[in-house]
């Protein structure tokens, strides 16, 4: 389910001719490079290698902080190991402290400037710090290492779907383009025809301005049956943001015959029930499971996402002390969510 992305692009358009002066302002570390990385004395690549796995496991489970521990472990051991620093730049980008992210992401590439998924987490790192710094400059940088990753493997779909999003949603002083976006969905449905269908939602519904034809897409992509989750994920979502939930509902059904067991199924399974309003019970059972059986990370949906539709479902329920609860716990887990504040806002001021 594609989620990263979502934290960076919301202010390009608005904030770009702001962040413009604050250009000169920016300025960039130096890092390490290969030439002067060396391995500790006595200390074998294997060693290392199996901390960054061990660190690879703390990730996937959430435990990001003990992940940096061990990562930081393995670089002491061998500080040329660039996938190392790459989880490094991966843990910080979790945590949201984007200028470590960018100091470890930087390093990994300066380490292996070929490997184009490096690449492209580097620009999706840059992009959580252009959001928070709304910086005109970084917002460029996010391009460039996106256009890398691709031309170093003209077959990442995922870097190419990261370039064509950029492309739509970044103003032309920044590198947008709606033709260049129209290019890399050609070559992504000639790689997968799915994710084609998926990268053409994406302009139909953010460029074109066009749900019905993002909607045909989506529908098609439920047509071909992949034979992997995220796509019927990245569906829900759409649908998610549609309040359809009977259709929901058809998407992870389907979801759920390529992996029953994902606790990603969970959050929408609560969400649907929320919005058709119909068993209550277990649309707070469902969001309850998923925050308490997943880590917080940004390509999932968030645990603030999860918090907000249980502050909707207790409102529905006119439990307003616990609806207000979980929204004030949303926006401690992300302060940006306009629609939680103004929901928390309209509650307050309604029970004065």
């Amino acid at each position: 389910m594609r989620i990263a992305g979502c934290r960076w692009r919301a202010w390009i358009a608005a904030g770009v001719a702001a962040a413009f002066f604050a250009f000169f302002a920016i300025c960039t570390q130096p890092f390490a490079t290969a030439a002067n990385a060396v391995p500790a004395a006595g200390v074998s690549a294997a060693d290392a290698g199996a901390l960054v796995q061990t660190a690879q496991h703390q990730f996937n489970s959430g435990n990001y902080t003990a992940a940096i521990t061990s990562l930081q472990a393995a670089i002491s051991q061998n500080s040329s190991n660039a996938e190392a620093y790459y989880w490094l730049g991966r843990c910080y980008y979790e945590v949201r402290d984007y200028d470590s992210a960018v100091t470890q992401a930087e390093k990994a590439v300066s380490l292996d400037a070929k490997n184009s998924v490096y690449h492209q987490w580097l620009g999706t790192i840059y992009g959580g710090k252009a959001d928070r710094d709304r910086s005109f400059f970084l917002a460029k940088k996010v391009k460039k290492e996106f256009e890398e990753a691709v031309r170093l493997n003209p077959s990442n779909v995922q870097a190419r779907r990261d370039l064509e999003e950029f492309c739509i949603d970044a103003p032309f002083i920044v590198g947008g383009s709606k033709d260049e976006a129209r290019g890399q969905i050609e070559a992504i449905a000639a790689i997968d025809p799915v994710e084609g269908h998926l990268a053409r939602a994406v302009f139909d519904q953010n460029a074109s301005k066009n749900p019905a034809g993002a909607e045909s897409e989506y529908r098609q992509v439920l047509d071909a049956k992949p034979n992997r989750i995220e796509p019927y994920l990245e569906v829900a979502g759409f649908f998610q943001g549609q309040n359809k939930p009977a259709d929901i509902d058809a998407a992870i059904q389907a979801a759920a015959k390529v992996n029953a067991k994902d606790p990603r199924l969970s959050y929408f399974m609560g969400v649907s029930r929320v919005l058709s309003g119909t068993d209550s019970a277990k649309a707070e059972m469902y969001l309850k499971s998923y925050l308490a059986s997943t880590p917080d990370r940004s390509d999932w949906p968030s645990h603030a996402a999860a918090r907000d539709w249980l502050g909707r479902l207790y409102e529905a329920q006119g439990k307003r002390a616990e609806a207000a609860e979980q929204y004030r716990a949303s926006l401690r887990l992300d302060p940006g969510r306009k629609e939680t504040q103004a929901r928390l806002e309209k509650l307050e001021k309604s029970s004065k």
